[in-house]
């Protein structure tokens, strides 16, 4: 469920790998990634967890992969 939290036409290739090696590489929860995105790229959503959740689906979709199934969750 997109919270309408990410513009998914704002997210880069660059930014949607990075986002996945997060989630999916270094196993950072939905706030994990939100704070991560926030101190790297800056947004006003700090550590919160639908920003998180959101950003993972952008990402995933943009890479033609599946937020709800591995290696994503």
């Amino acid at each position: 469920m997109a919270h309408n939290t990410v513009d998914p036409a704002t997210i880069t290739p660059e930014m949607a790998a990075q986002i996945r090696a997060w989630r999916c590489d270094e196993d950072y929860s939905w706030r994990a990634v939100a704070q991560a995105a926030t101190d790297l790229w800056g947004s006003d959503w700090g550590s919160n967890q639908l920003y998180g959740e959101d950003l993972c689906r952008a990402a995933a979709k943009l890479l033609g992969e599946n937020v709800d199934r591995e290696p994503w969750n």
